[in-house]
């Protein structure tokens, strides 16, 4: 547990340039202490004590804004960063040396049965405010930008942006679509309406005018 614990904060400290000393990251970031409060509550959750492990995830999730169910399976070196909004469904799994921001859901689409959440590769990392729904696998090493709706397969070493999200970089590369949008300078559907309704507002304008005269 102390190995566990002395990870989780040498992992805070080099991805949270914000993160002055172990103390400050043990006492009040709400992260670790709601990952604490999982690995309690799934260490009753797989001996068979249900009610004791949701009492401990729920008081967890009141305290930290955090919600991790006691039968997700989680590895080493988790970073969650803010915290807040943050929700972990049961059968979700999450590799090593994951970095999660505020407001990810690891969820399900409420269609499935069994295994009903995603299964995080390690060395991930989801931005804030990201949802990714259903059972499949985001692999090792891969980027979930924020904002991002997830509703399939993710691959190893790849960037996955949009909503529905897609795949737009693999190991590097961008990846070409016949249909191939560009996420950041994608046109402001709002500015080409108005540049529409200027125009025909000129059209008519020229119209009466040439009535006028």
């Amino acid at each position: 547990m102390f190995d566990k614990t002395r990870e989780t904060v040498l992992a805070y400290r080099a991805r949270d340039p914000a993160a002055r000393s172990a103390l400050e990251i043990l006492l009040l970031y709400p992260g670790p202490r709601a990952e604490r409060a999982y690995r309690r509550a799934h260490f009753w959750w797989v001996r068979g004590h249900k009610l004791i492990a949701r009492a401990i995830s729920e008081h967890a999730k009141r305290r930290t804004g955090i919600e991790i169910h006691p039968g997700a399976t989680i590895g080493r070196r988790l970073v969650i960063d803010h915290g807040m909004g943050i929700v972990i469904g049961e059968t979700a799994v999450i590799g090593d040396d994951v970095l999660i921001y505020q407001g990810v859901t690891l969820g399900g689409t409420g269609k499935d049965h069994g295994k009903r959440h995603p299964t995080i590769g390690s060395n991930v990392l989801i931005g804030a405010g990201a949802k990714i729904l259903g059972p499949f696998t985001v692999g090792d090493g891969a980027r979930v930008a924020a904002g991002a709706v997830v509703l399939n397969a993710v691959p190893p070493d790849s960037t996955a942006v949009g909503v529905p999200a897609r795949v737009v970089r693999i190991a590097g590369e961008k990846v070409h679509y016949a249909d191939d949008v560009d996420q950041v300078s994608v046109t402001d559907p709002v500015k080409t309406e108005l540049c529409a309704l200027r125009a025909r507002v000129g059209q008519l304008e020229q119209k009466i005018k040439e009535q006028g005269e």
